[in-house]
């Protein structure tokens, strides 16, 4: 087997045709879907890019690796997806962004040298690299803000693209009376982009999957990591205007949201993601392209699946669609990510096993509490090892796939370290107190913030907007404090006893004995003779001073 490990970057779970969009048609996602399994309920542990990534490449919660905001390095010697892969005899490539920083101070002080195998490793997030682009490749006064060699913008240049940094004037942005017209400015989200739809990021990210699959040896596990329909919102013709106006739906939000809200809450609504995003104008062009974009990926994606289709690779390729957080778009009055409604924490998750024994589950869905740490432990059952339980925090989802119905946790987790942002500040929040949790057990949502900031509570069933903050009055004290219990629950889990499995604790008990450590002994008699042997019988030499001599 073989695993094609797709993540788009932003993608919100109701923009899918197979997820219930009015509008948006995405034939390809919902063929993959007709072949498998898609999970209505999946959650990434942290809403923020770089933090949600660690986590999924890790199998592990943000507050275990600690890597909880973009460019906090992912401490060297964190064990990765790649690491329990090739244990487990499969490769983990990597083909597109990561956004992963890597701990150099770490390496620097083991001695690990960025250029060898492992140094390699660890400064990609445990991935191989077929290639890697995060995506970003913005310019301003005090330089890039990535500042690693581009190769998307090496591509284009070998094209004919003749700017310095084409990924910035053309691929993301367009022409207006011969201007550049920025993709960076929502006014120009309805403009095609100044680039031939075929040299596209996602275009040209997916002929590098096409060219990685044609010479792979498996078994393999590719990360194709789309950077798309992640900002700058601007898409190259035909699909800047595939949608209008018409298809934007209006926002998910209320003017009780604002009243009294919860301090973080209000922060965020005021922030400057916000300001743009409350404005129907802005949505009324962003959302298009967001639509485009996603658009764009479907079909891309239908390229990869007939090339699998007539290489015969399908019959051997587990297809993994998923996204690494969402994006508000003016719901709840927000912009981009950051918080914990729907929009933002919840992710599409589709898998598709080509085996016999997921013929059960084709076509279903499965509304069992999933978080994205279950892909690592996911992956290596299909490789064919053993889940180190120990260290991968998250659960196979196999026995879903195989239609059989585990014993599964009860709630689901997700943090968020707003230290790095203005926010923190506005609310005077210690850097170490500007800290939010998640804690949703399928009906009700609470959010817990540090610094003796109140709670956020929402009951899914009856407000599946979650527009009605049931933690401003005293009528729900039980519920809070029920799902307090939970979180409290998560926090007593055992996160960093991970250079020894449970076996091997529970295999070493007592050996100590057998190698003749025997304290606390009356005379003996409390243990078998064959412990005593190596201290019983005549000594050899006798230096004790005899008095009776």
């Amino acid at each position: 087997m073989n695993i094609l490990f797709i993540m788009y970057d932003q993608l919100r779970f109701d923009y899918l045709s197979c997820a219930g969009h009015p509008t948006l048609k995405t034939p390809n996602f919902d063929r993959v879907a007709a072949r498998g399994v898609r999970f209505t309920n999946c959650y990434v542990q942290s809403p923020i890019c770089g933090a949600s990534r660690m986590s999924t490449y890790t199998g592990r919660y943000a507050s275990s690796h600690g890597a909880q905001w973009n460019g906090f390095p992912l401490r060297v010697g964190e064990h990765t997806m790649g690491d329990h892969l090739r244990e487990a005899g499969m490769g983990c490539w990597l083909l597109g962004k990561t956004h992963m920083k890597v701990d150099a101070e770490g390496m620097k002080r083991l001695g690990i040298a960025p250029d060898s195998v492992i140094g390699a490793r660890q400064a990609e997030c445990g991935f191989d690299v077929w290639v890697r682009d995060d995506g970003l490749w913005a310019e301003g006064p005090d330089g890039f803000y990535d500042e690693k060699h581009s190769p998307y913008n090496a591509y284009l240049k070998s094209k004919g693209y003749e700017a310095e940094n084409p990924w910035s004037v053309n691929a993301n942005a367009g022409v207006e009376d011969g201007e550049i017209a920025s993709g960076w400015m929502f006014d120009n989200a309805d403009k095609p982009a100044n680039i031939r739809e075929e040299d596209s990021e996602t275009a040209w990210l997916t002929s590098e999957t096409l060219r990685f699959m044609d010479q792979a040896k498996g078994p393999w596990c590719a990360h194709v990591s789309y950077i798309k329909p992640h900002w700058p919102y601007i898409v190259p013709a035909p699909y800047h205007d595939m949608f209008g106006p018409d298809d934007v739906p209006p926002a998910v939000r209320s003017d009780e949201e604002r009243q009294d809200a919860q301090p973080v809450f209000d922060a965020f609504m005021h922030n400057k993601i916000a300001a743009a995003f409350q404005q129907d104008e802005v949505r009324r062009k962003v959302i298009p392209a967001y639509m485009g974009l996603i658009k764009q990926c479907d079909d891309h994606l239908g390229r990869i699946l007939d090339h699998l289709d007539a290489t015969g690779q399908a019959d051997d390729t587990m297809i993994v669609l998923t996204s690494d957080h969402g994006d508000y778009l003016g719901d709840h009055w927000l912009g981009e990510k950051d918080l914990f409604h729907e929009p933002s924490v919840k992710v599409p998750l589709i898998i598709a096993d080509p085996r016999s024994s997921a013929d059960a589950t084709r076509g279903t869905t499965c509304d069992a509490l999933v978080e994205a740490i279950d892909l690592a432990p996911t992956f290596v059952e299909v490789a064919g090892g053993t889940v180190a339980d120990h260290i991968l925090e998250g659960h196979s989802l196999m026995p879903w796939l195989r239609g059989e119905t585990p014993d599964w946790r009860q709630f689901a987790i997700s943090e968020y370290d707003y230290s790095s942002t203005p926010v923190c500040d506005k609310l005077g929040v210690s850097t170490r107190d500007a800290r939010l949790f998640m804690v949703f057990d399928g009906r009700y949502k609470l959010m817990h913030a540090e610094g003796g900031l109140r709670p956020m509570l929402f009951d899914l069933d009856t407000d599946p907007d979650e527009l009605n903050d049931l933690a401003r009055g005293n009528a729900h004290q039980d519920q809070i404090a029920r799902l307090y219990e939970m979180l409290g629950q998560w926090g007593r889990r055992m996160s960093q006893r991970v250079t020894k499995s449970d076996a091997q604790i529970e295999a070493g008990r007592g050996r100590s004995m057998r190698r003749g450590i025997l304290p606390f002994l009356k005379d003996g008699s409390e243990v078998a003779d064959e412990l005593t042997q190596a201290y019983r019988g005549r000594a050899v030499d006798n230096h004790v001073q005899d008095d009776e001599a």
